[in-house]
């Protein structure tokens, strides 16, 4: 049996000196500038971010240990097919900067649901903000988990330990530093993340001959392949679930969740926010590619023996750390340098969720508890202190919710399974709001409910057929890895039979909505928001169930804003809402500059 290679203690002090550091940044800006004597500081860093930091910060948010880990298994395992969704980044990015963006900026609120408060009621607002809240702790389970795959792989650390060491660093530094040592913290560990994946790539390319020799075996396994073009919604991977399935889930993830509004206001003005945006686009772009071009550099080692079937790894999703210490073992500190760039992208993505997660919970039910139970305000200590604790206790849910990720499948189809089924309806809530003047509060929560509803049947409904991987070979592997397999398969004659004459279940015996692909649950939730939205709230109206609410022009994509003023200005039965919102304006005007 061959031994397992493990890393040594260079790599050790390696991992050690970044948490160090990540833990070091919190620190210091604990104990510099403002020194966090606010909220305000703690959640949107006084507004005094610079787009170029923000930019890679939205970037890292998201792309965590399962872009590294899950990317690169996807190309392994699936092929290229995943690179065409960067188109849908270029298609979103305008959208975002010129649609939704404008709205939050006026609106300069910490917890991005306030806007739901103003635009439908509170009830609305609540509604939207638990079911965020649900999924970033779900989300945040997964990207906990995910470092710990590769611990597994390469320690001897049990997947236990690995993810409480993981989730106590986030709980920390999270708790203490505030958005602007989360937003520092990013940058370090986007360094950490590209310098992973160009080791791994360097590494793979001279062991090949080149990048073109790569390339060359990618393509005889048959993982270069940007040919799916059918319309067909039960596949996985097509042009079409790419770019319009897509966009949706990218729409729902920068253009309305907590996590990334909170970082885009944390820039001086809205021209400084769409330029974060522009900047993140290109970063999120090669660093997408860069991740599929380690997936198939990994493919271009093990083509002819493949380790998960080989027996050497439990699932795919841990590729990479395996290939780490196959190949990089001898030289000291590099093994440790790449685990801690996995072990980096976890955390950037775990502490932007503590944050985000602990801004909500404070805005959208401390506060307005608090005042509604006392008749006062919090006053800025409480709530900063209430923010750090909140930041730290969510953490250890997080830790709970990784031990149960381990049951789930692919680290990035879960994600953005996940995504998909809230962030759909999530998006059509916003859509409606934005879009269309004549949405009531009752359609709005209608129609989010019953979308979220059927978006999670839909997508954690089962039984479900698995997704048709690529041919892989173990015909180059060793004689003891073989002679292992064989062992490992004669131990029970029932499993060697299945291995040899696999039963195969028609997709045609599988309940239909089960086999529609992950990637268009977001467009279903959107649309059926929307719709069912749309339909209760004429409704609601026709029956006088429910008064058409003041309309604020600040709370409308900008075409749609320019419309109504317009009306506001001409339309003598729009004379008292203009009054409202003009005195509304005035007030919160005077509160701010307070």
């Amino acid at each position: 049996m061959e031994s397992t290679k493990t890393l040594g203690l260079v790599d050790y002090l390696v991992i050690t000196l970044t948490i160090a550091i990540s833990v070091g940044i919190g620190i210091y800006y604990r104990f510099t500038g403002g020194k966090q004597k606010t909220s305000e500081e703690y959640f949107s860093a006084n507004r005094s971010m610079g787009p170029l930091s923000v930019g890679i910060a939205l970037m890292v948010s998201f792309m965590s240990a399962i872009t590294l880990l899950g990317m690169s298994a996807e190309n392994y395992v699936y092929g290229t097919q995943f690179i065409v969704i960067n188109i849908n980044y270029i298609l979103s990015t305008p959208i975002i900067c010129y649609g939704f963006l404008p709205v939050f900026y006026k609106l300069q609120a910490t917890s991005t649901y306030e806007y739901l408060e103003r635009r439908f009621g509170v009830p609305t607002r609540l509604l939207a903000s638990f079911v965020v809240w649900l999924q970033m702790l779900l989300y945040s389970g997964v990207v906990l988990y995910a470092p710990a795959l590769a611990f597994e792989t390469t320690t001897d650390l049990s997947r236990m330990k690995s993810i409480l060491s993981v989730g106590l660093a986030c709980a920390f530094y999270s708790s203490i530093g505030g958005i602007k040592a989360v937003l520092i913290t990013d940058i370090f560990q986007a360094v950490l993340m590209f310098a992973s994946l160009i080791a791994v790539i360097a590494v793979a390319a001279y062991s090949a001959g080149g990048l073109d020799e790569v390339w060359n075996i990618a393509s005889q396994g048959g993982r270069i392949d940007f040919n799916h073009f059918s319309i067909d919604p039960t596949e996985r991977h097509t042009w079409w679930s790419l770019i319009i399935g897509g966009m949706c889930t990218f729409l729902s993830l920068y253009g309305v969740n907590q996590i990334q509004v909170q970082r885009f206001l944390t820039v001086k003005s809205l021209k400084s926010a769409q330029r974060a945006m522009w900047f993140c686009l290109p970063v999120l772009i090669i660093l997408n590619l860069t991740t599929s071009l380690a997936g198939l550099s990994i493919y271009s080692k093990y083509f002819n023996c493949d380790p998960k079937t080989a027996g050497k790894i439990k699932q795919p999703d841990m590729l990479m750390p395996f290939y780490v210490m196959e190949t990089m073992s001898s030289i000291p500190g590099l093994p440790g340098l790449i685990i801690a760039g996995v072990f980096s992208a976890g955390l950037s993505t775990i502490s932007a969720a503590l944050n985000s997660l602990a801004a909500v919970s404070l805005e959208d039910y401390i506060k307005p508890l608090y005042l509604k139970c006392t008749k006062k305000q919090l006053s800025p200590s409480t709530s900063l202190i209430l923010g750090k604790f909140l930041a730290f206790s969510l953490g250890f849910l997080c830790i709970a919710l990784a031990v149960l990720a381990q049951y789930l499948g692919s680290v990035l189809q879960t994600s953005l399974t996940i995504f998909g089924a809230v962030g759909g309806p999530l998006l059509g809530l916003f859509t409606l709001g934005m879009l269309f003047e004549s949405s009531t509060q009752s359609g709005a929560i209608l129609g989010t409910t019953v979308s979220l509803v059927f978006s999670l049947w839909i997508s954690f409904g089962g039984p479900r057929p698995a997704p048709p991987a690529l041919p892989v070979s173990i015909e180059g592997c060793s004689n003891g890895t073989l002679l292992l397999l064989n062992q490992t398969l004669e131990m029970n004659h029932q499993t060697l039979h299945d291995y040899l004459h696999p039963h195969v279940r028609s997709n045609s015996e599988f309940f239909y909505l089960y086999r529609l692909s992950y990637l268009w649950v977001s467009l279903i939730g959107l649309v059926l928001t929307i719709t069912i939205g749309m339909i209760t709230s004429k409704i609601s109206r026709c029956f006088g169930f429910e008064s058409q609410r003041a309309i604020d022009p600040d709370l409308f994509f900008p075409f749609i804003a320019k419309r109504v003023r317009k009306r506001l200005e001409t339309d003598p039965n729009f004379t008292a809402q203009k009054y409202q919102f003009e005195s509304k304006n005035n007030i919160d005007t005077a509160t701010t500059s307070m």
